[in-house]
C-alpha cells in the first residue's frame, strides 16, 4: 500500500511535510551562515570593539576547525538517529543544541561562550544535518517521479537561508554588536524549531519517530565502553601537552586537526580489509581514494571563503564605493549566490549532454582545476597592485564565480558517486567518508592558515592555489585507471 503522503500534493505538487522541512533547513542554514559571516570578525577584533581580541592566525585556524568538527559530528549523528532516537527527536534536539549555541555567543560571556558554541553547534548540526535529509526522502516512495523535485526545491531552501544571513547578522553586528549578530541567528532557529515541532507533528506521520536498527543492550554497553577510551584518551593527550606547557589554543585546534585527518584513514582501512565486501566492492573502495583526496584539496580551498577569503574581505577590499558601504560579512552570500544561479545550468548542461558528459573522475578534476583558478585569481590584483593596497570588491566577486564552477562539478557529483561506489555492508560509512572529506579538508586548512600572513598573501594564494591545479593534472593522467577500478560505474 502507498504512503498516504505519497498522493499528497498540497505543497506545489509535493507533500505538505516537505513545506516544513524545508522551512525547517532554510533557518538552520540562516542561522549557521549568519554566525558563520561574523564569526572570524568577532573573534579577532579588540575587546574595545566588542571582539574577543584574537590574533588573526589563530581566529582563522579556530574558523576551520569548527567548520571540520560540523562534519566529524555528522558522522555520529545518522548513528544516533539510526540506533538510540529516531530521526524525528534526533532532529529536533540537533536543533535545541544549535539554538543554545548560538545563545553562548550572543552573551557577553568572551572565550566561553567561544568554546561553548563550538561543543553545542557542531554537535547539534551533525545531529540534524544528515537526518533531515534523510526524511525528506522517506516522504517518497522509491518509485516517486517527484523525489528529485523534492530535493531541488529542499536544496534551494538551504541555499536562500544562506544567502539572506549573512545581511541580516552582518547589519546587526555592524549596527550595533557582534552578540546582537548572534542572536539573529539564535531566533532564527528558534523559528525553525517551532516550524519543525508543530509541522512535524501534522504532515510528518509516524515517519522516523522511532529508531530504524533499535540498539541492543550489550551493544550499548561495548559501544560506550569504546567511546569512554577514546574520550579517556583524548583527555590524557591534553594532561600530558598541559604537563609540557605545550596546551594552547593553537596546540589545541592541531589536536583536533590530526584527529578529521586520521579519522577517514581508519575508515578506509577497515573497509578494505573488511571480509563482508566482495572483490568488485573493493575494487571500488581504491576507486574512491583519489576521488576522496581530490574532494579533500577542494574543500579546504572552498571553505576559505568563511576565513582567508573572510579576512581579505575586511583588510584588503575597498568596500567604501561612495553610492555602496559594503560590510564585510556580505561576501559570505556570494556562495549560495552562484550555487542558486549555477543550479538549473548544470541541469541544462548535464541533460543536454547524457551520456557524453564527462566521467566522475574527469568531473572531479575539472573542479579541482577551477578551486586552485579561483585562488590563483586572487594573485592577479595583488601583483597589480601590491598587498597594502585596497583593491575592487569584483575581485572576490569573481573569484567566487570561478570556485563555484568547482563546486557545482564536485559536490552534487561526489555525493552521487559515494552512494554508487559504496559497498553494500558500508553503505552509511561510506557516505560518512563524503562528510569527512570536507572535514579533512578544513582541518588542512586550519593548519595552512598559519601562512596567511600580513605581506604574504600573494605566496599563499599562488602555493594554495598552484597545487590544486597540479593535483586537478595528476588526476587526469589517472582517470583511466580510476575508471577501470570503478567496474562499471560510471
Amino acid at each position: 500500500m502507498e504512503k498516504q503522503h505519497d498522493v499528497d500534493h498540497a505543497f506545489f505538487g509535493q507533500p505538505k511535510g516537505l513545506q516544513y522541512l524545508a522551512g525547517t533547513e532554510f533557518w538552520e542554514r540562516f542561522s549557521y551562515y549568519g554566525m558563520r559571516a561574523i564569526l572570524l570578525y568577532y573573534m579577532v577584533s579588540a575587546a574595545t570593539h566588542g571582539g574577543l581580541g584574537l590574533s588573526q592566525t589563530t581566529g582563522l585556524s579556530i574558523m576551520s576547525i569548527y567548520g571540520a568538527l560540523v562534519y566529524l559530528a555528522s558522522v555520529s549523528g545518522g548513528y544516533i538517529s539510526d540506533r538510540l532516537l529516531g530521526s524525528r527527536k534526533t532532529v529536533f534536539w540537533g536543533g535545541v543544541l544549535i539554538m543554545l549555541g548560538h545563545l553562548a555567543l550572543a552573551l557577553p560571556i568572551g572565550i566561553v561562550g567561544l568554546f561553548a558554541s563550538i561543543a553545542l553547534i557542531t554537535t547539534g548540526t551533525g545531529f540534524l544535518k544528515p537526518n533531515i535529509s534523510d526524511m525528506v526522502g522517506n516522504l517518497y516512495s522509491e518509485t516517486d517521479s517527484r523525489r528529485e523535485s523534492a530535493f531541488t526545491i529542499f536544496t534551494f531552501a538551504i541555499n536562500f537561508g544562506a544567502f539572506i544571513a549573512p545581511f541580516v547578522c552582518g547589519w546587526g553586528a555592524n549596527s550595533f554588536s557582534y552578540h546582537l549578530g548572534f542572536s539573529f541567528a539564535a531566533v532564527g532557529m528558534l523559528i525553525g524549531l517551532v516550524f519543525y515541532y508543530y509541522g512535524g507533528k501534522k504532515y510528518l506521520g509516524n515517519d522516523g519517530l522511532l529508531p530504524t536498527d533499535p540498539i541492543q543492550r550489550t551493544e550499548l554497553n561495548r559501544i560506550l565502553t569504546w567511546v569512554g577510551l577514546g574520550f579517556g584518551a583524548f583527555v590524557i593527550v591534553l594532561i600530558v601537552m598541559h604537563g609540557l606547557h605545550a596546551l594552547t589554543l593553537d596546540s589545541f585546534v592541531s589536536v583536533l586537526s590530526i584527529i578529521a585527518l586520521v579519522t577517514p584513514v581508519v575508515y578506509f582501512v577497515v573497509m578494505l580489509r573488511s571480509t563482508k565486501i566482495t572483490k568488485v566492492e573493493r575494487s571500488r573502495v581504491w576507486a574512491y581514494i583519489p576521488l576522496f583526496i581530490g574532494a579533500l584539496i577542494f574543500w579546504a580551498i572552498e571553505e576559505s571563503g568563511s576565513s582567508i577569503l573572510a579576512s581579505f574581505a575586511l583588510q584588503q577590499t575597498n568596500n567604501n564605493l561612495g553610492w555602496l558601504k559594503i560590510d564585510p560579512s556580505w561576501y559570505q552570500s556570494l556562495n549560495p549566490l552562484f550555487i542558486m544561479l549555477y543550479t538549473p545550468l548544470f541541469v541544462w548542461l548535464w541533460t543536454k549532454l547524457g551520456t557524453r558528459q564527462p566521467s566522475t573522475p574527469k568531473k572531479f578534476a575539472y573542479g579541482l582545476f577551477f578551486a586552485g583558478a579561483s585562488f590563483l585569481f586572487m594573485v592577479i590584483p595583488l601583483l597589480l597592485f601590491g598587498t597594502h593596497a585596497k583593491i575592487n570588491p569584483l575581485w572576490l566577486v569573481g573569484s567566487w564565480a570561478i570556485i563555484e564552477i568547482g563546486e557545482m562539478l564536485i559536490s552534487p557529483i561526489g555525493l552521487s558517486v559515494t552512494t554508487r561506489l559504496a559497498p553494500k555492508a558500508f553503505a552509511s560509512q561510506m557516505l560518512s567518508l563524503w562528510f569527512l572529506a570536507d572535514a579533512a579538508g578544513q582541518a588542512v586548512n586550519s593548519q595552512i592558515a598559519r601562512f596567511y600572513t600580513p605581506g604574504n598573501e600573494m605566496g599563499y594564494f599562488a602555493v594554495v592555489g598552484a597545487v590544486a591545479v597540479l593535483a586537478s593534472i595528476i588526476l587526469l593522467f589517472f582517470v583511466k585507471p580510476v575508471e577501470k577500478l570503478m567496474d562499471g560505474v560510471r
